[in-house]
């Protein structure tokens, strides 16, 4: 069966399978954002803002960080990460909440057709909380394009010593 309406809670089920818990199972579409195709650890986030360079939008500020084929990891594998931090500063839980899925689904649709080595974080500013979705969408595309742009430019990073490596 394919789902292309908006389906039904039934239609849902019979295409997730069983319900657990008197609730579904999440339904993983084909063109979702993954979690691999994001920062999600602290040190990723703090390695970006610390060695990596800074790009301002109208709205929003864009923090990248080029990577070197050397750095080695399971959460490395993927070319293109990309996170965002939203502070506390933009409203309470449920509107950050709201702010980062929006974000994360204009990222999910300007996605870059060629991937690079690059880790990406998105801190918008508070006026990005009255915008339109198809603003937000404008906004992360053209940062995302201007940080993979100036990431080409850039150095890479070397991998992090060790304090005992020298």
């Amino acid at each position: 069966m394919q789902c292309q309406e908006p389906p039904t809670r039934s239609q849902l089920e019979q295409c997730a399978g069983s319900r657990v818990f008197g609730r579904l199972q999440s339904v993983t579409a084909v063109s979702a954002f993954p979690k691999s195709k994001r920062l999600l650890r602290h040190a990723d986030f703090q390695r970006v803002y610390q060695a990596g360079r800074r790009q301002f939008t109208g709205n929003m500020t864009v923090f990248f960080l080029r990577r070197t084929r050397g750095e080695t990891g399971a959460a490395l594998s993927q070319l293109l990460r990309v996170g965002f931090t939203v502070g506390k500063a933009l409203g309470g839980a449920v509107e950050r909440n709201r702010l980062k899925r929006r974000m994360r689904e204009a990222v999910r649709l300007s996605w870059p057709a060629v991937e690079e080595l690059v880790d990406v974080v998105f801190h918008p500013r508070k006026s990005v909380l009255d915008l339109p979705f198809d603003q937000v969408a404008a906004e992360v595309a053209r940062g995302l394009q201007l940080a993979l742009q100036r990431a080409r430019e850039a150095p890479a990073t070397q991998p992090a010593r060790r304090k005992n490596e020298q």
